[in-house]
């Protein structure tokens, strides 16, 4: 028999273990969200290179940001509903999105990137709070839209939803490249980062044992 969210959630409330890696994990994360804004202002200050990507070359730049946003919204809103009635894949996804936006500063970091010629902004009125209340161009190794649609995909459990977020991230893969607002490398190199997250998340948050 299925438990109900409010058995499941009071179950995993009476492991110690799994508090203090809920509230270590929040705390990460709301650190990450108040560094945003310094971390960007810097990566928009930098110079970096321009890519002589062919891909983008043979592509018109489109303004696609709503087809973009709303595949994003819609599967988010499906992984908070989800996390809510399972504290396990709570547990697991805020770990795994806490190592994505780690492994993305220190990638970001890294590659010092200008970005794509024809670049049309992707505006988002919800995501840009935590950017400085403006569009970023410089945040592009690795994709943070494609990531995080993959993200979601992986920590879904119903193969239903699953097949449908892995669709919508490549579908947004594509669509930034349409829009210029990323390189094809960092579109392709966001799967293998992510997966690499995924499994890094798992050996964290060891959700087998709530």
């Amino acid at each position: 028999m299925k438990q109900s969210a409010s058995i499941l959630w009071k179950e995993a409330w009476q492991q110690k273990l799994f508090k203090q890696k809920l509230l270590l994990g929040l705390s990460i994360l709301f650190i990450i969200l108040l560094l945003y804004p310094l971390f960007f202002k810097y990566i928009e200050a930098r110079q970096g290179i321009v890519l002589n990507d062919w891909i983008l070359q043979k592509i018109t730049p489109t303004d696609l940001s709503v087809y973009i946003f709303t595949p994003i919204w819609f599967i988010t809103i499906l992984v908070i509903i989800r996390c809510i009635n399972n504290p396990k894949m709570l547990l697991l996804f805020l770990w795994c999105y806490v190592i994505l936006n780690i492994s993305r500063i220190i990638t970001i970091g890294l590659v010092p990137l200008n970005p794509p010629q024809g670049l049309i902004p992707l505006i988002d009125p919800i995501t840009n709070i935590f950017y400085g209340g403006k569009f970023i161009s410089k945040d592009l190794f690795y994709s943070g839209h494609t990531s995080t649609l993959f993200l979601m995909s992986l920590c879904l459990q119903k193969k239903s939803e699953k097949l449908i977020a892995f669709i919508a991230s490549i579908a947004i893969g594509i669509m930034v490249l349409i829009q210029h607002v990323h390189y094809t490398v960092d579109v392709l190199a966001a799967f293998p980062f992510t997966y690499f997250v995924f499994f890094a998340a798992k050996k964290i948050t060891h959700p087998n044992k709530y």
